[in-house]
């Protein structure tokens, strides 16, 4: 009865998830341009020839840069965004809503939006710093500024969820953990660090795990494309997009799969020792 129930997830499973995952380690051993019929085994080829590409080690510092800033940020900005939106305000639900929309808009609308206001010339931030006698930065077009600019966009897209997150998971904490701290002399700082982020702990893994994904993987395609489409000479190459260029643009299914791969490895990798931390943390609680 057990596996009469469970059996039609396993198939959809299987045939969703694990088969193209399967299939796309096969391709990543072979030379294939998408047309042809034929797909000649290479081996490891196509990961020798990635690495030994001149530039693959910038995309993967891309990768890792874009990810540590956006889930430093997302925490960051979260939590205090979260801390602000749960006292009790007026127009604190409306508030709260609005913070959340960009969170479900679409990302390459997002991107057009925010090209213009990084216009050099006509842009908002041009008019905010003309007055000042302060020249705006070429954000897009700048080996420097590109991929800050990108994390700006993707924190304010994405800063409604890890604050929802946070928010639901502050109105949790008991009070009387607050009331405790109170008695024992702990001042708003001292609860803050005592209490909440101790409390806050498992919305923190929570928005750490999520955030860490969809920044590696498809949710930063679209402003990418939109914004930079990797440049300025692959300043915001990530690998998604490297990816998306091997595939889609050079039609070398090889070296897309293969970089697919490295980035299922990192993911697994980085969610492991992410599990066995908090696993640590909470036997040693």
């Amino acid at each position: 009865m057990f596996l009469a129930f469970i059996a039609p997830n396993f198939v959809i499973l299987g045939i969703f998830t694990y088969w193209p995952l399967l299939y796309q380690f096969y391709l990543s051993l072979t030379s294939w341009n998408f047309l042809s019929p034929e797909k000649p085994f290479v081996g490891l080829a196509n990961y020798r020839q990635m690495f030994a590409q001149q530039g693959f080690l910038q995309v993967l510092g891309n990768t890792f840069y874009f990810m540590a800033a956006v889930v430093a940020g997302s925490l960051v900005l979260g939590l205090a965004v979260a801390l602000l939106l749960n006292q009790k305000l007026k127009g604190r639900n409306l508030v709260r809503s609005i913070v959340f929309t960009p969170y479900v808009l679409s990302g390459a609308a997002i991107g057009l939006v925010w090209d213009y206001i990084f216009d050099p010339h006509y842009g908002l931030i041009h008019a905010f710093l003309e007055p000042l006698g302060i020249p705006s930065p070429n954000w897009l077009n700048s080996t420097a500024y590109a991929m800050p600019a990108l994390i700006i966009v993707y924190l304010w897209k994405n800063l409604g969820f890890s604050a929802l997150v946070y928010l639901a998971a502050l109105q949790n904490i008991p009070r009387d953990l607050y009331d405790a701290a109170a008695v024992d002399g702990a001042g708003k700082w001292a609860s803050l660090r005592h209490v909440t982020i101790p409390q806050l702990a498992p919305a923190t893994f929570f928005v750490v795990v999520i955030t860490m994904v969809q920044s590696f993987s498809y949710n930063a395609f679209d402003i990418i494309y939109v914004m930079t489409q990797g440049g300025p000479v692959n300043a915001t190459t990530t690998l998604i997009w490297y990816i998306y260029q091997q595939g889609f643009q050079a039609f070398n299914i090889g070296i897309a799969s293969a970089a697919s791969t490295v980035l299922f490895i990192i993911l697994v990798t980085l969610l492991l020792i992410q599990n066995r931390y908090v696993r640590r943390r909470t036997e040693e609680m």
